[in-house]
């Protein structure tokens, strides 16, 4: 196989993780790219025979290959049409070609099993045969629709404490006030600010029709919001901005079950983020109690670490 830089070909970039059994939308170049200054792009291409097999989104840190840098998982893009003895032989090369280019470590965050379209583990193996180590595991709540546990009473009462409320849902492309409201609360109750600026995911929306903002309104007033991030077979929140008053009348709540049983409820998945941080040393029991009270049960997001050299 030939492994091959990626060189702007953001067109034949895109087609091929449309067709492709396990890629994300996160990984289309008009998402990737808006943080290029940030992150050294190391993407690569494998083809045989002229016909593209593999994309990897990847990003260089010094000596260090990291797929990617800017984003919550990486991974191999697959076509159908590898196996395992492929992508086996195929990490094989890739440490090699990575090695005679002085890099000394990969650093994988595999593409979670809920994103594929079919099985799509083959890089697990190939890389447990290569002595790669498990560093970090993250855990985040995901709800199976089909299998979807029963709603805690304390959701239902929330949503109904919304609903006397008065709260209404509806989508929107009010950004400015969920990032207010997202800020505000970041800053008074952690002392940080959201991953994104106002302008970064203002111009991810314009760029991924995938990426959208469903807000919760108390007499027209915003006080709530969610931006969710659709993956074809996954729904994900990528952020939550509840205000006080909605924690007051649960207006999160009313909000977040209309996206779980309405709004996506054709999506096989609806995931709601990791409750881990200090690379999934701390984990945040109360947060992911909350989650689970909605009917979802753990995934992982891992990080392993292979030696180049």
């Amino acid at each position: 196989m030939d492994i091959r830089t990626y060189q702007q070909q953001h067109v034949a970039w895109d087609q091929f993780l449309a067709q492709s059994r396990n890629g994300a939308f996160f990984f289309k170049r008009g998402y990737m790219d808006y943080h290029a200054d940030r992150f050294q792009d190391a993407s690569l291409w494998i083809e045989k025979e002229g016909q593209v097999l593999a994309m990897l989104p990847a990003s260089r840190d010094g000596d260090t290959i990291v797929s990617h840098g800017g984003l919550s998982f990486g991974g191999l893009v697959m076509s159908a049409r590898l196996g395992a003895a492929d992508v086996k032989a195929l990490f094989e090369q890739l440490r090699d070609y990575w090695a005679a280019m002085g890099i000394k470590k990969l650093i994988y965050k595999p593409i979670p099993h809920i994103y594929h379209s079919m099985p799509s583990e083959e890089d697990l193996y190939a890389l447990f045969r290569l002595g790669a180590r498990t560093m970090r595991v993250d855990v985040s709540t995901t709800i199976m629709q089909e299998s979807r546990l029963r709603l805690s009473k304390g959701r239902k009462h929330a949503l109904s404490k919304a609903a006397k409320a008065g709260v209404t849902i509806r989508k929107s492309d009010d950004y400015a006030s969920c990032w207010q409201i997202l800020t505000d609360n970041l800053q008074a109750r952690h002392g940080t600010s959201p991953t994104h600026s106002l302008q970064e995911i203002s111009l991810l929306a314009s760029r991924c029709p995938e990426i959208s903002l469903y807000m919760a309104y108390l007499h027209e007033q915003p006080i709530a919001g969610v931006v969710m991030f659709d993956f074809g077979r996954v729904a994900h929140t990528q952020y939550i901005a509840p205000s006080p008053v909605a924690r007051e009348v649960g207006a999160v709540d009313l909000l977040l079950e209309t996206l779980i049983s309405e709004v996506y409820a054709d999506k096989p998945y609806f995931n709601f983020g990791i409750s881990t941080c200090h690379n999934g040393l701390s984990f945040n029991e109360g947060l992911c109690a909350q989650k689970e009270m909605f009917g979802g049960r753990t995934t992982t997001l891992q990080w392993l670490e292979m030696d180049c050299v």
